[in-house]
């Protein structure tokens, strides 16, 4: 990049999907366009309108035990449980251990939507029905969402910049942007950022239900449930999980032998100023955060061959993300590959741009782009190349992941295959 300001890297991801609790299966389920969305077995949703999401199944936290002693386990809220999980797996990767020589040039900036949601709703229940001073002491510490970034510095010892963000359906995008940007200016060396969210609980699936933004007509065909940009679709599917990624300052991560996934070269963060669930009309403020993101990559919309679309399946969100990458990228708009990641594991919340950016990377390092499910039904508002129903194989050099939240809030990042 021609500001002289240091190129950042890719050396390590992590991941706890609804899919599988690490990246090769979480990848490996992608490509066969496998569907996690079932019938919730959190609680009994049968008095609900809602009674699908995608849950993760397969965590163990005592596979962790290294980072979350059983003591801890039983009290830290789930969201940092996989946060620390999804960061282990991360830093192994990037052969990236912390010590006195550099935790002061590495940081964390990790997101989250809710944070701690099931320690909120266990500790309203024993407010309710024992009293105030029946509520736990850890209740205040593990429900605020920076205890995900705040776990991982004193878990793995990084004594960098370190922060959460909270940007609803952008927080994953949000957060491993700044983390770019920090070891751009040279704030840091290598930063561990991602997001992580656990919402599946009756109090989530009730408050998320009353936006009228989820599905309520596939209870009895969970996997149909989500389905972006198709004619049918008709709202999102709860997810869960967490992604983080290990992100590098170039020279460092050649100092400690890593192996470089893919360079991130782009960030655009802007806001609609509309509303607080609803896109503008045509996504004007998508399209200057992308055209913000090229920009700074230093990238013509020509060069990106791969978009990880936020594509939630409601009616909204889809025509207008399709009619800002039609504004953006003109006639090379149908010649790009789109897919959206969230028609397999619902929609992640503060995770989602997160696993999302993982599916991004992934796409560059194999060439192989991971379908849009449940596409049956073409819809004249979304006529571009969603990649329908099976996997795709490609080169791609640029991917660029979107991600848009309630709040009018739009993230873009773009990963560029590594060049020396």
């Amino acid at each position: 990049m021609s500001d002289n300001k240091p190129r950042v890297v890719v050396t390590g991801m992590g991941a706890i999907t609804p899919l599988g609790t690490n990246v090769e299966k979480y990848w490996e389920c992608l490509l066969e366009g496998r569907s996690a969305i079932r019938r919730i077995t959190r609680f009994d949703p049968t008095n609900f309108a809602v009674q699908i999401a995608a849950e993760v199944s397969e965590f163990k936290v005592e596979d962790y035990a290294e980072y979350i002693d059983k003591k801890e386990a039983r009290r830290i809220d789930l969201f940092i449980q996989y946060t620390l999980a999804a960061t282990s797996q991360a830093l192994k990767q990037a052969n990236l251990k912390i010590d006195e020589s550099n935790a002061d040039d590495i940081g964390s900036v990790i997101g989250s939507g809710i944070g701690g949601l099931h320690t909120m709703e266990e500790s309203f229940r024993t407010l309710f029905d024992k009293g105030p001073m029946r509520v736990s002491p850890f209740t205040g510490p593990y429900m605020i969402p920076n205890m995900a970034p705040g776990h991982v510095a004193i878990t793995f010892g990084a004594r960098g910049p370190n922060f959460s963000v909270a940007s609803a359906c952008a927080t994953g995008t949000h957060a491993v942007g700044e983390a770019f940007e920090i070891i751009r200016r040279g704030d840091a060396r290598a930063m561990i950022t991602g997001g992580s969210d656990a919402n599946i609980t009756q109090f989530g699936v009730a408050a998320f239900h009353r936006t009228q933004a989820m599905t309520t007509t596939h209870n009895d065909s969970p996997e149909a449930g989500s389905r972006p940009f198709d004619a049918k679709r008709d709202g999102f599917v709860f997810g869960e999980g967490c992604g983080i990624l290990v992100f590098e300052e170039l020279e460092f991560a050649k100092s400690h032998g890593a192996n470089i996934l893919a360079e991130v070269v782009g960030y655009g963060a802007t806001d609609d100023a509309y509303h607080i669930s609803a896109p503008v009309e045509g996504g004007a403020g998508a399209v200057k955060a992308m055209r913000r993101a090229l920009q700074k990559a230093e990238l013509k919309p020509e060069a990106v061959d791969y978009i990880n679309a936020h594509g939630t399946s409601t009616q909204l969100n889809d025509a207008a993300e399709t009619a800002a990458i039609k504004t953006v990228f003109g006639d090379h708009a149908y010649k790009l590959a789109i897919s959206s990641t969230k028609s397999m594991i619902g929609h992640l919340l503060g995770a989602a741009g997160a696993v999302e950016a993982i599916a991004a990377v992934k796409t560059i390092e194999t060439g192989w782009i991971h379908p849009t499910i449940n596409y049956d039904f073409p819809d004249p508002a979304c006529d571009l190349d969603y990649v329908p129903n099976k996997p795709r194989q490609q080169n791609v050099r640029v991917a660029m992941s979107n991600s848009f939240g309630f709040g009018g809030h739009n993230a873009i990042i773009i990963f560029k295959k590594y060049e020396g």
